[in-house]
């Protein structure tokens, strides 16, 4: 834990590259790197940086998730839903119980929050 009561995010270091927990490729090669900046002292809200290469994931969430889009550009697809395209400056969140293809159709680098729960 820390003193501070501001962080600001600074270069993703140590980042881990494999798939996150529920996330299965489904086209394509894609890769991920997820890097946990910040964590509550409760462990309930994680947040940081995520960076992903063209490609697509069949995505099972179980937690939460704030996004801002700092570059590039997917189409997200609930199943049975229809498709909805982010890319840079967009800001959406992903409600727990979604299941769907993320398509990435250019290199991503996104800010998230997650509350795990």
């Amino acid at each position: 834990m820390t003193d501070q009561t501001i962080l600001k995010f600074g270069p993703v270091e140590n980042a881990d590259t494999d798939d996150l927990a529920g996330w299965v490729v489904v086209e394509g090669q894609p890769t991920m790197k997820t890097a946990v900046q910040h964590t509550t002292a409760d462990g309930k809200v994680l947040s940081g940086t995520w960076q992903a290469t063209p490609g697509t994931y069949h995505a099972t969430y179980t937690d939460y998730e704030f996004v801002h889009m700092i570059a590039g550009r997917i189409i997200i697809t609930p199943d049975g839903g229809s498709p909805v395209e982010v890319g840079p400056g967009d800001a959406f969140v992903v409600e727990a119980d979604f299941k769907g293809t993320w398509k990435i159709i250019e290199p991503v680098i996104k800010h998230f929050v997650v509350r795990v729960g």
